[in-house]
């Protein structure tokens, strides 16, 4: 019934209103006359500014002259009244209700089968604020909001040529999200937006409420570790991407955006890079990169050089590894894997509660697996001090934490079962699944796979700016 166009009956019109609403109690009806004209104002309660509407909408409209007919009267308001700077018009109650939840105003007249809308917005939305999930030192402290129009001006702000194109756009059979697709028209190529606009338009849904709703539709279908789009919370990021030819996507209460394509080398850079001399930067970047190993690799190496390979060890530490096992009632790959679930318990425990109960559970936690387990004999302090230091490592790269952790707990199980062969054999499979990641033809681990020398300057080291200006590098180098 939603797709029924708008009945020219006022009193009808309202009534098919309310039928189609359910009586909801935040749409507001408010009848009056203006030009000698029946009309009706319809407006959702708490998502539109009161002053607003008051100033620029009801004092003009009450004051317009008698009209002889209700199309004069929306013909007058439309030529001679600058009632709002978005005013959209809808022929359908789909797109009525879509607008009338979106903050606008809606004016109906008696006899008139369009309905006007005017944009008086005023709904309560938080603030641009740091972003929680990326910090920085040297670089701006904005994130995006919940707003999608919002982080629409934040990436204008930055980004002030007419190259840059957002596209507005609605998904969702019952939320009716409010989505944007944001590109370079100079840098995206025409058949890769096509590829992307494809993928979006097989989005069925009936609500879009995250970023993980819409990541399924523009990847591949194939099973990939890592994945393929990436997500951020900064406009800076994300004009950044954006100038490189990536494709990314608003969608309306989600302060984060996707890019389109990401690459694995991305997760190991950040804004403050280009802000220290190249020499530091390229010395964290490995730092973070030998930290994304150690997060995977030291559980498991630890493990199995312990129970099949001792002789990897000098004759010191052999015995120091000794003395503190031999007290332990459980295996080698049994204590790891207890202290891991033990970590993503406490973890998941302190990401659920609310923050003050948090913080005791954290502060509980570390006195009964850092000393009293410790103290007890279940668990050796070499093993608490490994896995601790992985744990503590996969924190370098927050944004590869869900594989990492996955990929740690596969590895300690390979290790414990064939010991660094296991342990080979299982980094090979990763490494060809990350190989054959992709996403509309461009490889995720670029420019390293396939290789690319202009692609090194900003990957394994990072170059100069001066050097960097002027390369225009765009990911399309990539493009298989």
């Amino acid at each position: 019934m939603e797709n029924m166009r708008i009945i020219p009956d006022l009193k009808q019109n309202i009534e098919k209103i309310r039928e189609l609403s359910g009586n909801s109690s935040d749409i507001l009806v408010n009848e009056f006359y203006a030009g000698g004209i029946h009309c009706a104002l319809l407006c959702c309660e708490g998502m539109l500014s009161v002053s607003i509407i008051t100033e620029l909408v009801l004092e003009p409209i009450t004051h317009i002259p008698q009209k002889k007919d209700v199309r004069t009267l929306f013909q007058h308001i439309q030529d001679n009244l600058l009632l709002s700077t978005d005013r959209p018009t809808a022929q359908e109650y789909k797109t009525l209700f879509r607008l009338l939840h979106s903050g606008f105003a809606v004016l109906l007249g008696d006899g008139m089968d369009i309905a006007l809308a005017f944009g008086v917005q005023g709904y309560f939305s938080r603030g641009i604020q740091e972003p929680s999930g990326e910090g920085n030192i040297m670089g701006a402290h904005e994130g995006f909001t919940e707003n999608v129009r919002t982080n629409m001006s934040q990436i204008r702000r930055r980004m002030k040529t007419p190259q840059l194109v957002m596209e507005l756009f609605v998904k969702g059979e019952k939320s009716r999200t409010d989505m944007c697709l944001c590109y370079m028209k100079d840098r995206v190529p025409a058949e890769l937006m096509k590829k992307i606009r494809s993928s979006l338009d097989d989005i069925e849904l009936e609500s879009i409420l995250s970023t993980g709703y819409i990541q399924p539709f523009v990847e591949s279908d194939r099973f990939e570790l890592f994945s393929s789009t990436g997500t951020t919370e900064r406009p800076d990021v994300l004009c950044s991407k954006l100038i490189e030819g990536r494709v990314a996507i608003l969608i309306d209460g989600v302060p984060f955006a996707i890019v389109i394509p990401k690459l694995f080398c991305e997760s190991f850079q950040t804004l403050d890079d280009y802000s220290f001399k190249p020499y530091y930067s390229t010395f964290i970047r490995w730092i973070k990169y030998g930290a994304f190993v150690i997060s995977i690799l030291l559980p498991a190496v630890y493990a199995a050089i312990v129970m099949y390979h001792p002789e990897l060890l000098n004759s010191t530490l052999l015995m120091l590894l000794v003395e503190s096992e031999k007290k332990a009632p459980l295996s080698i790959v049994t204590e790891v894997m207890g202290v891991l679930l033990m970590y993503e318990v406490i973890r998941e425990a302190g990401i659920r509660l609310p923050k003050p109960v948090g913080g005791a559970v954290s502060i509980v936690s570390g006195l009964i697996i850092g000393d009293a387990a410790v103290n007890s004999g279940l668990i050796s302090t070499p093993l608490l001090t490994i896995t601790a230091l992985a744990v503590i490592s996969g924190f370098v790269v927050p944004e590869l934490n869900a594989p990492t952790t996955v990929l740690r707990f596969v590895f300690l199980a390979a290790a414990g079962l064939f010991g660094l062969f296991g342990i080979s054999l299982l980094a090979c499979a990763v490494l060809v699944n990350i190989c054959a990641t992709e996403d509309y033809g461009f490889p995720y681990t670029a420019p390293l796979s396939p290789f690319t020398g202009k692609g090194l300057g900003d990957t394994a080291v990072r170059s100069g700016i001066k050097k960097m200006q002027n390369r225009g590098f765009t990911v399309e180098e990539y493009h298989e």
